[in-house]
C-alpha cells in the first residue's frame, strides 16, 4: 500500500502513476486533514509506504509515526541531505538509485489497484477496493458522461484525495488520452477563469462549490469579471460532488453560454454511474440518467427482511440501488466484510442516498439516508469531528451535524455538552474551533460550536443527529419514538 499525503502537482501524479505500473495499491489522502484523520486513513490502510513533503511529514505524520511499525518508507518530494527528518528519504535521491525496470507489472482485472477512504456516520473511516478493471469503466464514462476525446484540454478540479481527483482527475483523461491541466492553488475566481482562458481548456469538470463562487460575482445583467475572459474555447461543463442546483445549470447556459451538466456517482461506484450528458436533453436540478448498461432504480429496502422492492411510480422518493457487476464498483471495504455485505439485498447494491425517477427516466437527488455532511465536495463524517472535539478537556459529549450554507453547501457545525466546573464563554468557543482545525485541518473542521446543556439521544444512548439539525434549522422533528423521555 502506497499513500500519498501531497498538494496537487507534478509528483501526485508520478506516486500514483508509478505505484500502477509497479502494481502496488494507491491510496491518495487529501492533504488539508489533520493528523488525526490521517493516522486512522494510514492505520487502516497498512501503510507500507508514504509520499509526502517535510512540512506535512513535520506537522501530521512524525509525532505518531511509531504507532505504524509497518511504514517501512516515507518518501520527501521536497527535502535533501541535512534537510531529511530522521526516518525520512529524498525521493529524488531514492529514485537516481534505483534502476528503470521498464514495463508493466503483470496484474490481473480483480487486483487491489485503488484504495479510496470514505467517512461512515458511525466508526471510523472505510477503506473502498478498487481493482485494475476500473479504468474501462474510467475511459467509458470519461468519453459518454464527460464527452472526452484525445484532443481535449480537460481540467478536473477536484483534489485527486477524493475519488473524483483520481478517477477523472489522473486516470480517465490520461487512458483517453486529452491533455490535463492541474493546479495547485485554491479556488480563486479570477485565476481559475484565468486558466479557462489562457490554457484554452475545452471540457471543465468542477463543483458546485466553484458555480456558486462565481454566481455571485456574476450574472446575465453583470457579467462582470466573466465578461472580461475569452472562453470560448469552452464547448462542455460538468459538475459533480453534490447537488448541483438548477439556478447553476440555467447560470452557465445564461453567462457562459453553456449549461453545467450535473451527474451522480459514489466512492463505492469508482466512476459516473447517472449523468446528463452531452446527447441528452438537460433538467435542471436532475442527476441525469444512468449510462448505458448501467440498470438503476428506486427501491424500498425492507430491513427486517432484507427483501428489495422497486418503486415504479414515477415521482416517489425511494432508495436508489444499482444493479452490481459494473467494471469500477468497489469490491470490499477493506477488513470489513460485514459492513460490505451490508451494502447489497434482492441482487441490488443500495447506494444510501434517497432519490426519485420521473416519467422520462430521470433520476433526482432527494436527500441522504444518513448523517454524512458534504462542504465544498468533501464527504466528512461526523464522528471524526466529534472524536477530535472529545480530547478538548472541557467536552463531555459532541455532535456534528451539517447546516445549510450558500457556497459550501453545508458547513460542519458542533454542538457540545461539557464537563462540570467549565462554563460556556466566547473564549471557550475560540479554544474549540482552533482545537479542532488543529487536528482535523480546515476541511473538515467545524465552522461553528455551541454548547448545549443535553444533547437528544435514544433510549441506547446514541445521539441524534437528525434530530439536532431539526431543531437547528426549525424544521419538523419527525420520529422521536426512541428518545429518552426526559430529553423530549
Amino acid at each position: 500500500r502506497v499513500l500519498s499525503l501531497l498538494g496537487r502537482g507534478p509528483e501526485l501524479n508520478g506516486a500514483a502513476m508509478g505505484t500502477l505500473k509497479a502494481g502496488r495499491v494507491f491510496s491518495p489522502l487529501f492533504s488539508a486533514f489533520g493528523p488525526e484523520p490521517i493516522q486512522a486513513r494510514m492505520t487502516i490502510g497498512d501503510a507500507r509506504v508514504l509520499v509526502t513533503t517535510a512540512a506535512y511529514y513535520r506537522r501530521k505524520v512524525a509525532a505518531w509515526r511509531a504507532e505504524l511499525p509497518g511504514l517501512a518508507h516515507v518518501l520527501l518530494t521536497d527535502a535533501i541531505g541535512d534537510d531529511l527528518p530522521d526516518g525520512t528519504l529524498s525521493l529524488a535521491d531514492a529514485l537516481a538509485d534505483c534502476p528503470d525496470r521498464g514495463g508493466l507489472a503483470a496484474t490481473r482485472p480483480d487486483d487491489m489497484a485503488l484504495l479510496h477512504f470514505t467517512s461512515g456516520t458511525t466508526g471510523r473511516p472505510k477503506g473502498a477496493i478498487h481493482v485494475h478493471e476500473a479504468v474501462v469503466w474510467h475511459r467509458i464514462s470519461g468519453q459518454i458522461a464527460l464527452d472526452l476525446h484525445p484532443d481535449d484540454i480537460f481540467w478536473c478540479t477536484a483534489d485527486p484525495g477524493w475519488v473524483t481527483g483520481t478517477s477523472y482527475g489522473i486516470i480517465a483523461p490520461l487512458v483517453i488520452g486529452a491533455s490535463m491541466i492541474v493546479d495547485e492553488a485554491e479556488l480563486d475566481p479570477a485565476r481559475w477563469l484565468g486558466i479557462l482562458q489562457d490554457h484554452r481548456v475545452t471540457v471543465w469538470y468542477t463543483a458546485p462549490t466553484a458555480i456558486r463562487m462565481l454566481m455571485k460575482i456574476a450574472d446575465r445583467a453583470h457579467p462582470g469579471i466573466i465578461a472580461e475572459h475569452d472562453l470560448s474555447q469552452l464547448r462542455f461543463l460538468a459538475s459533480v460532488g453534490e447537488p448541483l442546483n438548477p439556478e447553476g445549470v440555467v447560470w452557465g447556459q445564461d453567462v457562459i453560454g453553456l449549461p453545467f451538466h450535473d451527474n451522480w456517482w459514489q466512492t463505492e461506484t469508482g466512476g459516473i454511474m447517472i449523468a446528463n450528458y452531452r446527447s441528452l436533453d438537460i433538467k435542471p436540478g436532475s442527476m441525469g440518467r444512468p449510462l448505458p448498461g448501467i440498470e438503476a432504480a428506486i427501491v424500498e429496502h425492507h430491513a427486517a427482511t432484507n427483501a428489495v422492492e422497486i418503486i415504479e411510480t414515477p415521482n416517489t422518493p425511494g432508495q436508489l440501488a444499482l444493479r452490481p457487476g459494473w467494471p469500477s464498483m468497489f469490491r470490499g471495504y477493506l477488513n470489513d466484510p460485514e459492513r460490505y455485505a451490508k451494502c447489497f439485498a434482492g441482487g441490488w447494491y443500495l447506494t444510501g442516498d434517497l432519490a426519485q425517477r420521473d416519467a422520462d427516466g430521470y433520476f433526482w437527488f432527494v436527500g441522504r439516508a444518513d448523517d454524512m455532511i458534504k462542504s465544498s465536495g468533501h464527504l466528512i463524517g461526523p464522528f471524526e469531528v466529534e472524536s477530535a472535539l472529545m480530547e478538548h478537556p472541557a467536552v463531555a459529549e459532541a455532535a456534528a451535524i451539517g447546516i445549510p450554507e450558500p457556497t459550501a453547501g453545508e458547513i460542519v457545525k458542533a454542538l457540545v455538552a461539557l464537563k462540570p466546573g467549565y462554563h460556556w464563554n466566547e473564549t471557550l468557543r475560540t479554544a474549540l474551533l482552533a482545537h479542532a482545525r488543529k487536528q482535523l485541518g480546515p476541511a473538515v473542521a467545524p465552522r461553528e460550536i455551541d454548547c448545549r446543556t443535553n444533547l437528544p439521544k435514544t433510549r441506547s444512548g446514541k445521539i441524534m443527529r437528525r434530530l439536532l439539525r431539526a431543531r437547528e434549522l426549525g424544521l419538523p422533528e419527525g420520529d422521536i419514538s426512541t428518545l429518552e423521555s426526559d430529553e423530549r
